[in-house]
């Protein structure tokens, strides 16, 4: 059977979406004020994310195959293809970008004043990147797009950034640049070991030996690993979240953590399934390290940054729970948990965003009963840190009681410890509030803080629509995705695990017969 089902319509919609911000990027530098530069950004965004819709509406939920896919030769001397597609698992993170862009534009609209013009190519040149990268079916075309994430990245913290910008954008090219350089090597050995093809979705067809899986799982594990980031490769996370802008932390945490797990779910689980049964432990061991360090690590912070930063290694760590749990219940729980994760996380660090406008500090001891004169946002941080624990009715509370399911069904010892990450959450979240927005006003300039305005309310409504949205009917969520994840666990179950000895792992490096 044909892996793609090819659009008929003869309209490329998926270049479109993926290249329409560069689109913006040229009328952007044809611009001359900011306040134009910034209006073509907003307009560019908002139209690919309608141009995004109609994948929405087109995509048929009953097949597991590529959809809307478009392939074109670009070096056909060494097999390497412009190559499209979208399936349950990459539409919503697609969704998800273009949903997002738009509100980050508007959340800098005076929170960037210098370099404007840059800033907003910046933004549009990583939104093209990140598209490209959950629609990529070629693995030249996909490495591509995951280094040009890289570069805007790098400039939104280190020049918009804070006092210690410098540091964390270097630190963050070089835990990024360490996983890419694996990904590569990765991808060069699945191609002399699979016919001297990039094609991603031949190579899952292809059968690999034990060793070669064994390799090229790890080379892969380390590189998304780094990217979600996974404990113990998550120091780079919190820096470049304290450091970066509004903007830069929402894009971040909302989307680029995603491609982590995205690669997992993508690449590890069907080009390594042996290797990945395998090792299913020791990533079980690492995500609940995460979940639990993330954890307790937030509870110790005094920047309301930071501790949404450290709750971020905790939520993926569900999501990792969810994946390597290798049941239908866990890797949906996982995948709506990574929508989820990008819903609420990214409000917080919109809410975040807004007092530290006001008043240029995130100390959470410098607040302190400003629901009194910030009602609005103090309802609206509610909502989202009650969101972020897992409340019952909101969005998280779905994702994560899939992903428990999903683990107690996988090692119930597992499961247990996994679930005191929710109840430390409840600990650290509502601890936060209630320093931050009740008891008595620290500072008397709080007391004059002005509530949210208008342009803030339309950064955080559509987001509080969907906590609810979502925590009440995820089915729409659900459905698309489930013929995904049915064929990926399929592909998984056909190879069982294996045991190999460290006689087998030195004769593969030193060719030994």
């Amino acid at each position: 059977m044909e892996e793609i089902i090819y659009n008929s319509s003869g309209f490329p919609i998926l270049t479109s979406v993926i290249f329409f911000p560069l689109i913006g990027i040229l009328l952007i530098l044809l611009a001359r004020s900011n306040e134009m530069i910034r209006s073509i950004a907003l307009g560019a965004s908002l139209v690919d994310f309608v141009l995004s819709l109609p994948l929405l509406f087109h995509f048929d939920s009953s097949t597991y195959r590529m959809q809307l896919g478009e392939t074109h030769s670009w070096i056909p001397q060494f097999h390497i293809n412009y190559t499209l597609g979208i399936d349950g698992i990459s539409l919503w993170l697609v969704i998800l970008t273009t949903f997002l862009t738009p509100i980050c534009i508007l959340c800098s609209w005076h929170a960037i004043e210098k370099r404007v013009k840059e800033f907003m190519i910046s933004l549009l040149l990583m939104e093209t990147a990140m598209l490209g990268v959950f629609m990529a079916l070629d693995f030249v075309l996909f490495y591509i797009f995951w280094e040009a994430m890289l570069i805007p990245m790098v400039l939104i913290i280190g020049v918009w950034g804070g006092p210690n910008r410098i540091y964390a954008a270097v630190k963050f090219f070089l835990y990024t640049l360490a996983g890419s350089l694996l990904l590569l090597i990765a991808i060069i050995a699945f191609y002399f070991a699979g016919g001297e093809s990039f094609d991603i979705l031949a190579l899952m067809k292809g059968k690999y030996s034990p060793v070669f899986q064994f390799w090229t799982f790890w080379a892969f594990f380390l590189a998304f690993a780094i990217k979600v980031p996974m404990f113990p490769f998550h120091t780079w996370l919190p820096d470049a979240h304290v450091e970066a802008p509004t903007a830069g932390s929402v894009i971040l945490a909302s989307v680029l953590l995603k491609m982590g797990t995205y690669g997992f779910l993508r690449f590890c689980l069907p080009l390594a399934p042996s290797a990945s049964h395998a090792y299913t432990g020791a990533v079980l061991i690492f995500s609940v390290f995460a979940i639990l360090y993330g954890a307790f690590m937030a509870m110790a912070q005094s920047d309301m940054k930071k501790l949404i930063a450290y709750s971020s290694v905790s939520h993926m760590g569900f999501v990792t729970l969810g994946i390597f749990a290798f049941n239908i219940q866990g890797i949906e729980g996982a995948i709506l948990q990574m929508i989820n994760h990008g819903i609420t996380t990214g409000a917080l660090f919109l809410c975040v965003g807004i007092v530290y406008d006001r008043t240029h500090s995130r100390l959470i001891s410098d607040y302190g009963g400003i629901a009194k004169n910030m009602p609005v946002y103090a309802a609206l941080l509610t909502i989202f840190s009650l969101s972020s624990l897992g409340l019952p009715g909101t969005n998280s509370f779905i994702g994560e009681f899939l992903v428990l399911v999903g683990a107690f069904l996988a090692n119930k010892v597992i499961a247990v410890f996994a679930t005191f990450g929710i109840i430390w959450a409840a600990v650290y979240m509502l601890w936060m509030l209630q320093r931050v927005i009740f008891g008595k006003i620290v500072k008397e300039s709080n007391a004059k803080l002005p509530d949210v305005s208008f342009r803030e309310l339309a950064t955080l409504v559509p987001l509080l629509i969907l906590v609810f949205y979502i925590g009440f009917y995820p089915n729409p969520f659900l459905n698309r995705m489930h013929a995904s994840v049915n064929h990926l666990l399929e592909q998984m179950n056909a190879h069982s695990a294996y045991a190999l000895t460290w006689k087998d792992l030195f004769q593969s490096l030193f060719h030994f017969s």
